[in-house]
């Protein structure tokens, strides 16, 4: 957390921001040194979440409600760095516009192979990060890793949108995905409502994946997410039947690198 936003506060040239910080469950000692440091500066403020354990979506939706005087909102995991210092002129510079809801960003694991290019829906059965661990200046399938344009989803990891999207789409549900695909599932809310997401290559983070909770690496993790992934399936099974319209049938659904498939169709 610490290296994220020391990295905002350094880089960040648009000044009109604020940051809030969502504490859950904490234990560590040098976290709560950390915030008493922290709010020493003006634009930071922390914000104790209320309940026990952790269920993402109600996490942000209590985030975004205490953000009244907010426009814009941008939801950031706190195991990413910032590289873009006009990033919020570039993310605001599209959420503005009325057809679009939703605004993502290029994320890098550490060694700066992709983390995240936009969000495909039906890719391995079910939703995948497109361009996965594609190296850092090698191009991928018509530049796709470098072009702005518009996709399904993108992650809740860095999710930049209008505060009045989530009270449109009725915030992130809270019942179904309390951990996993509820970004994806925020996102088809906002394009069933008729409006864009899109993915801008030129906002620029490395995600640190999955240092803050772990893997889904036990029984009941497992469990729990294969019980989210059947209720995304069925809710959202008109775009499985379909298919992701950002991704051409010719496209080998097994692979996140838009290769085009040998099977026939």
């Amino acid at each position: 957390m610490k290296q994220c936003i020391q990295a905002i506060l350094k880089l960040t040239t648009y000044t009109n921001y604020e940051i809030v910080i969502i504490e859950n469950n904490s234990k560590k000692k040098s976290t709560f040194n950390y915030y008493k440091e922290i709010q020493q500066i003006d634009k930071v403020r922390v914000l104790t979440y209320p309940e026990k354990g952790f269920n993402y979506s109600k996490i942000i939706n209590f985030g975004v409600k205490n953000c009244k005087d907010s426009e814009f909102i941008l939801q950031l995991n706190n195991d990413t760095k910032l590289l873009t210092p006009d990033w919020l002129q570039k993310f605001i510079g599209f959420a503005q516009r009325e057809d679009v809801g939703a605004v993502g960003a290029r994320l890098y694991y550490k060694d700066k192979s992709i983390q995240h290019a936009g969000i495909g829906i039906g890719i391995y059965g079910l939703v995948s990060s497109m361009l996965l661990e594609l190296p850092k200046n090698i191009h991928a399938y018509f530049a796709r890793e470098c072009t702005i344009r518009n996709v399904s989803a993108v992650t809740g990891a860095c999710l930049f949108c209008r505060k009045s999207m989530y009270e449109e789409v009725g915030y992130m549900d809270e019942e179904h995905f309390a951990v996993a695909l509820n970004d994806v599932d925020f996102c088809l809310k906002i394009r069933e409502k008729g409006y864009l997401i899109v993915y801008n290559p030129y906002i620029e983070l490395i995600h640190y994946e999955s240092k803050t909770r772990g893997y889904e690496d036990t029984k009941e993790k497992k469990s729990r997410f294969e019980k989210e992934a059947n209720y995304f399936r069925k809710k959202w099974n008109q775009i499985f039947e379909k298919g992701d319209p950002y991704f051409n049938i010719n496209f080998d659904s097994n692979s996140t690198q838009y290769q085009i498939r040998t099977d026939k169709i």
